[in-house]
């Protein structure tokens, strides 16, 4: 099939339904044998075109060969010559960044090596990246190519049009996506295309992105520039169709068999305003974004730069629960876009998010949610976290925080007892504070908020009244989670967990130690059973202490005459 590449405007680009080469391409993928159609001018022969086109102007010859022209001095104007592409000087690409499983094969028959930032591509290169992975190329002209997961592609053309000339690159795409900003020229013969099996997208400075799913449905989407679309028959003697152009902020999709869509706006960016700025999920990187109008799935990106040119995290989700193994706290950048019912990528919406996780914070163990203690006697307790230098407690009337009653360090102990504290509702919340060798205090985030209530203490039970407390012969703990999601939670004598003496599984954030656990300090850690599929990596562990008998009503041990504690029959 023959495909007649479109004079554009700068900033244009031609997406135009083809087989898998352009002008007398064969279709072997690892043979260069495209071919750039001259229209000549007059004034032109074969030696200024090998000049202008070739790396040798003695090439003449070879282009005298392939279109057996008779006079090589007298070209007849309006006619066409053929310049093959494997005659122009080679180019090459860089590797950028790369994040996962990325594997690079020079050519036919030459085994997958993987790929390393700073690496030569050459021409003829595929590009293989992995699930959960990314890779960024810059092409000889400045272009960058950002490809995505799960993506299958090969530069087939790196070569510039003579010596110093404009860089004609052509990448062709057997799955996944990939985004690209195009450096803007003015150079009308600069050239740089991405093929999918059924469409040939042809831009001249740009940033757009091309998306071939397993169906063998393409689309396309344009953020800056214009797209200028010619749908191609089978039968290349038919008359050719009417050219659609794309305007900035639109999009298309082809259908397996070639057949164009109608040009659509892209949808709006999704509403990242309720995400917050710093997120402390230490097991998984949960962030749910609200529902788009005519949105069928979103996807999104975390990288470590705005530009999104370091991709470490990227994804397809049914909705907008966007959920991802975790990542190392420091600053990153999220971008968003919502997918339409034709699988249109819509305009991204952007914004800087910061992890901090660590130290992780203590885990309550009393009062539980929603519990009343009394004045006075009344405390507040948290699990030890190795390591900790302090602990940090606050206690505030409302969830925010934004007025802390009480913000009290305890070195030692996550304990605060709440003697001053006058009777109501109430808010309180921990933190861990850790002293690095060498370094300034780093504080973790603060535990979510969790509600309790003061009230007054009813008059004191006799000697006879012993009850067990948490953290005593029981204890108990709760953490923040999200919805649907499950827990394994161990418990062992040792920080290294050699020996581990509980592995259980649970449906609710809550666990409770067993009945006639021998008293002692043992350690406790959470692994989170996401809905997706995802588990997270074992939390830090946190310490508790098992207390040894019961309690009177004053808190003091309940001993035997001979010193001996007393434990529960």
């Amino acid at each position: 099939m023959v495909i007649h590449r479109l004079a554009l405007p700068l900033s244009a680009v031609a997406l135009l339904t083809a087989g898998l080469g352009c002008a007398h391409a064969q279709t072997t993928p690892d043979t260069q044998t495209d071919e750039i159609p001259h229209t000549v001018r007059a004034g032109d022969t074969l030696e200024g075109l090998a000049n202008t086109y070739l790396d040798n102007p003695r090439q003449w010859l070879l282009l005298q060969q392939r279109n057996k022209v008779a006079n090589p001095r007298r070209l007849q104007p309006g006619s066409t010559v053929w310049i093959p592409v494997r005659l122009q000087p080679k180019a090459s690409a860089q590797v950028e960044f790369v994040h996962g499983s990325a594997t690079a094969r020079p050519g036919a028959g030459a085994s997958a090596q993987p790929v390393a930032p700073g690496a030569r591509l050459d021409e003829g290169t595929r590009l293989q990246v992995g699930p959960d992975s990314f890779i960024a190329v810059r092409l000889a002209d400045g272009t960058l190519v950002r490809v995505q997961a799960q993506s299958d592609l090969q530069l087939r053309q790196l070569r510039r049009r003579g010596r110093a000339g404009s860089v004609q690159s052509v990448l062709e795409m057997r799955a996944g996506s990939v985004e690209s900003s195009v450096t803007p020229s003015a150079d009308a013969l600069r050239r740089f295309e991405i093929r999918t099996p059924r469409a040939v997208t042809s831009v001249r400075g740009t940033e757009f992105g091309v998306a071939l799913a397993a169906s063998g449905q393409a689309t396309a989407s344009v953020l800056e520039g214009s797209v200028a679309v010619q749908s191609r028959a089978e039968n290349a003697a038919q008359p050719a169709p009417d050219t659609t152009l794309l305007a900035r902020g639109q999009g298309l999709s082809v259908a397996p068999d070639g057949t164009l869509g109608a040009p659509r706006n892209l949808l709006a960016p999704p509403d990242l305003s309720t995400v917050p700025a710093q997120l402390h999920d230490l097991g998984l990187l949960a962030i749910n974004v609200p529902a788009t109008p005519g949105a069928t799935a979103f996807t999104a990106q975390v990288a470590r730069d705005a530009a999104m040119t370091q991709v470490l995290r990227s994804g397809r989700f049914a909705d907008g629960q966007l959920r991802w193994a975790a990542l190392d706290d420091g600053s990153y950048h999220l971008a968003v876009r919502a997918v339409d019912e034709a699988g249109i990528a819509g305009l991204p919406a952007t914004r800087p998010i910061t992890i901090k996780t660590r130290p992780v914070p203590p885990l309550y163990q009393q009062p539980a949610p929603g519990a009343v203690l009394p004045r006075v006697t009344g405390a507040l307790r948290c699990t030890e976290v190795p390591g900790a230098r302090w602990y940090r407690i606050q206690v505030a009337a409302s969830a925010d925080f934004a007025t802390p009653l009480l913000d009290e360090g305890r070195l030692g102990t996550c304990q605060l007892t709440l003697a001053t504290l006058p009777l109501g509702n109430y808010f309180w919340r921990a933190a861990t504070i850790a002293e690095p060798a060498g370094g300034a205090l780093d504080q973790g985030p603060f535990a979510p908020a969790q509600p309790f209530a003061v009230a007054q203490q009813p008059a004191a039970l006799d000697l006879s009244a012993m009850q067990a407390t948490d953290g005593d012969t029981i204890v108990r703990l709760h953490w923040p989670a999200q919805a649907g999601q499950r827990f394994r939670v161990q418990l062992a004598p040792d920080l290294e967990f050699k020996t581990i003496i509980q592995d259980i599984q649970l449906d609710e954030p809550r666990w409770t130690s067993a009945d006639g656990l021998a008293a002692g300090t043992y350690f406790v850690r959470i692994q989170v059973l996401d809905p997706s599929g995802l588990q997270s990596e074992f939390s830090p562990p946190r310490s508790i202490r098992v207390g040894t008998g019961l309690n009177t009503s004053s808190g003091l041990p309940l001993s035997t005459m001979g010193g001996e504690p007393v434990r529960r029959p």
